[in-house]
């Protein structure tokens, strides 16, 4: 245990095993171990000689944090596990990655852009509202738009006593009964972009995320993954990779 140092959830995301947050509950659960003895509270700080096991296996030295493209497929959970038995996105994720975690989340039957990262405090860092990602989708919708309702969300809106913020909303194509919309937001609440165009009476049908701030799903195959280069990284979020 160490005067200094870190804290110890923060230790066990950046060593890829899971998000800070989940990394809080597995030390609630006492599923961590620290220099032998088992821990139940998180605000301890621990330095590079304290000895941290998670569900019995001791912390890797923290690798170089990397951050993937995976192109979500719909009917797919964005956890580690589903007590409902329902497939998952960890999962489905081809063989060679090492652990890791989402940056955020895509609901069951969203697809699209997913960033993946083997570094929990890196995925904690990109969502930050404070960052003002913003995130693209298209959406499929049922009905008629109106184009003047979508361009006075811009101005955000109020739903059920929530505040949503200004949301940037076009009509790409009007198909019979269906319309393809373009959808921009920063800040991402759950299930934000579904509930707005309810609110609207638009229900979407279809929704798929492209963008995530500067990262882009472009034409990456369904179910594919790809890093996304260090040189990159460097660029976008101004870190030493």
């Amino acid at each position: 245990m160490s005067e200094g140092g870190e804290r110890i959830a923060k230790r066990i995301a950046r060593a890829g095993v899971c998000s800070r947050r989940e990394a809080e509950r597995r030390i609630f659960e006492g599923r961590v171990r620290l220099n032998g003895q088992a821990l139940r509270d998180p605000a301890v700080n621990v330095g590079p000689q304290d000895l941290v096991e998670v569900d019995g296996a001791a912390l890797a030295d923290p690798e170089p944090a990397r951050l993937w493209r995976y192109h979500k497929p719909a009917g797919l959970v964005t956890t580690d596990y589903d007590p409902e038995g329902r497939p998952t996105v960890f999962e489905s994720l081809p063989a060679h990655l090492p652990r890791v975690v989402s940056v955020g989340r895509l609901d069951l039957a969203s697809e699209g852009l997913l960033l993946l990262t083997n570094d929990g405090a890196l995925a904690r860092e990109l969502e930050l509202p404070s960052r003002g990602w913003v995130r693209r989708y298209r959406a499929r919708v049922r009905g008629r738009v109106d184009e003047a309702r979508l361009a006075r969300l811009a101005k955000g809106v109020e739903i059920a006593g929530m505040r949503y913020g200004s949301i940037a909303a076009s009509l790409d194509e009007q198909r019979g009964g269906n319309a393809w919309l373009t959808v921009a937001l920063a800040e991402g609440r759950n299930r934000e972009v579904r509930r707005v165009l309810e609110h609207l009476g638009h229900p979407v049908n279809r929704l798929i995320r492209t963008a995530y701030g500067p990262f882009q799903l472009g034409n990456l195959p369904r179910g594919a993954v790809a890093e996304i280069r260090r040189k990159t990284l460097r660029e976008q979020l101004g870190r030493n990779f």
